[in-house]
């Protein structure tokens, strides 16, 4: 192994420059830079954009579509909404209390052993619970169709719903 001779790198006295900290550079000392001018609190009063739009026809199927595709959601959530509920009331032990308290007020001779969950089971009100979901999926979805159909009819004979847009600022 050869060793090299390492040389120390100074710079000449008239390219030092002092620092607040002590610390040299071997760089000529540079202008202070002058700082931007404070922003001014002043706010723009600039008028803002309108416009005014006249809605004078809806189309009866995008109404149509749309009004399907809410109304499933609609008809989805209460399903599950009511076989939340059911499962809850189920668990809670509603069912057996009633089906105690029948029993206490008519006797338990002459009934024969009442079982509420016989007439108001889940199954029965989850199907009774869909058929009205679907029900009412054709009927939001007839309605809102026929809605438009009236809208369209009622903006021929009076120009319509007019409406402002205004651009924030």
């Amino acid at each position: 192994m050869t060793e090299r001779p390492t040389q120390e790198r100074t710079a000449p006295a008239e390219q030092t420059a002092a620092f607040g900290n002590g610390l040299t550079s071997s760089r000529p000392a540079e202008k202070p830079q002058k700082a931007p001018a404070p922003a001014k609190d002043t706010v723009s009063v600039a008028p803002s954009r309108r416009a005014r739009l006249r809605l004078t026809r809806v189309d009866p199927w995008s109404v149509m579509k749309t009004a399907f595709l809410l109304s499933i959601a609609a008809g989805i959530v209460t399903v599950v909404a009511v076989l939340m509920v059911w499962s809850v009331l189920g668990g809670a032990g509603v069912w057996d209390s009633i089906n105690q308290t029948v029993a206490d007020v008519v006797g338990e001779d002459s009934m024969g052993g009442f079982d509420i969950e016989a007439y108001l089971g889940t199954s029965r009100v989850v199907g009774f619970t869909m058929v009205i979901a679907a029900i009412d999926v054709v009927l939001l979805t007839a309605i809102a169709t026929l809605g438009a159909f009236l809208y369209n009819m009622a903006a021929a004979l009076l120009g319509g719903i007019e409406i402002t847009l205004a651009e924030d600022r």
